[in-house]
């Protein structure tokens, strides 16, 4: 019988971790999945809906656990030199846009709500490519949780493990939102989840059987661990500072709410009359970060909808909006980016816009089956073929199928 490619995926990462570990054998698997984001891109931060779902690519974690409070990584990709260090509630960063914060940061949370901690001997590998906007950074601070949480024989519920690590990534310097934790920890096979915060909850809705998202990698690294970072963070200022004048420009009978949250002003008057009043109160670019954000979150409850009713046409042209408010409002998009969009709609996508934080990563285009073929080779034909594409073309453009969340599993 012929392995498969995972019993050989498999067999290689158990060979490289007794090379890591001076021949000791891992005892458990955890596994954590990207994601992709299929509408609600920079809302989550602001207390909004975002609608994801899992991936199949996946961050694999090997490890066995030790009697100290010791742990040491290794990567199976030499890109990431190893790093080890002591379990404690204030576990010194590495530099920024070092892969080691993203190992400390579950770590050091874990340890800060749960006391003393055993450590783990453990090896990282991943089918997600790297900063690539599907969270291969959150799939792989989930799946660190995970094996620290196995290793110590404790439990968190699922939903409040997310929380906690959504809060424990801004260690890491980058000052996201809970979307990628939520979804790589709640995520179920065939779905898509609506996702609401403050409290947060998953809402599932079924993904309709022909449809195809599709995920193609502009091949440019959108690292809000690095490059990016500040300018990610300065959208998220720049949200704050918009909601703060909106509220501080109310007058004796103004029509917001009282409370300065975003969805409380969201509920309070409807979208076009909000817009009016903005239009009036925030001078640019604040107007037009306000605009995505409003605009945006009424997308994620159409879209769902949408879905839920197979309406694959309407759905597309939710993603079509979101993608020019992303790259006009929001101004987060590229021109690679518009290209990748630009040639799915052309060879027959329903829908398409860059998924993730921007500024370099991945689009995801929807399409019917009947047409997933055609639209693959625009994108393959109009963007890779000219291309330099760093190892297997699937790898930087697939199909995307709606997977389960995290697990452990034993060797």
């Amino acid at each position: 019988m012929i392995p498969s490619a995972e019993s050989r995926e498999m067999e290689q990462a158990v060979a490289t971790y007794r090379k890591a570990f001076g021949g000791t054998e891992p005892t458990h698997l955890s596994k954590a999945p990207g994601r992709v984001n299929l509408i609600g891109e920079h809302t989550d931060y602001n207390g909004l809906p975002v609608f994801p779902m899992a991936l199949q690519q996946e961050v694999n974690v090997h490890f066995r656990p030790r009697n100290d409070d010791q742990v040491r990584f290794s990567n199976g990709n030499p890109e990431f030199p190893p790093r080890s260090f002591t379990l404690s509630p204030e576990i010194p960063r590495e530099e920024t846009g070092d892969w080691g914060n993203y190992l400390k940061a579950p770590c050091q949370a874990l340890v800060e709500r749960l006391g003393p901690l055993e450590g783990l001997d453990a090896l990282v590998t991943s089918t997600l490519p790297v900063a690539s906007g599907l969270s291969s950074s959150s799939a792989l601070v989930i799946a660190v949780a995970r094996a620290l949480l196995h290793t110590n024989r404790v439990e968190v519920p699922t939903l409040e493990l997310a929380d906690e690590m959504a809060a424990a990534e801004r260690y890491t310097g980058t000052q996201g939102g809970g979307m990628d934790q939520a979804i790589s920890l709640g995520a179920s096979d065939g779905y898509a989840s609506r996702i609401e915060f403050d409290p947060l909850r998953l809402f599932q809705t079924a993904v309709p059987p022909t449809w195809r998202f599709i995920v193609a990698h502009t091949m440019n690294r959108a690292e809000k661990s690095g490059a990016a970072q500040a300018a990610y963070n300065r959208r998220r200022e720049e949200c704050g500072e918009a909601l703060g004048l909106m509220w501080e420009s109310r007058t004796t009978d103004d029509p917001l709410p009282r409370t300065p949250t975003y969805s409380e002003i969201i509920s309070s008057l409807p979208l076009e009359e909000l817009l009016a009043l903005a239009g009036d109160r925030l001078p640019p670019p604040l107007l037009q970060r306000f605009r995505h954000i409003v605009t945006e979150t009424e997308r994620v409850y159409e879209a769902q909808d949408a879905m839920g009713r197979g309406d694959l046409l309407t759905f597309g042209l939710l993603m079509d909006a979101s993608h020019e408010s992303l790259r006009s409002d929001y101004e987060v998009s590229s021109v690679e980016l518009d290209r990748l969009v630009e040639l799915a709609r052309r060879g027959g996508a329903a829908g398409a816009r860059l998924t993730g934080a921007g500024f370099g990563g991945c689009i995801v285009a929807l399409c019917d089956s009947r047409h997933l073929d055609e639209v693959m080779a625009a994108l393959e034909e109009g963007y890779y073929q000219d291309r330099e594409v760093p190892g297997k073309l699937e790898e930087v453009l697939f199909v995307a199928r709606p997977a389960n969340g995290a697990s452990v599993h034993p060797l």
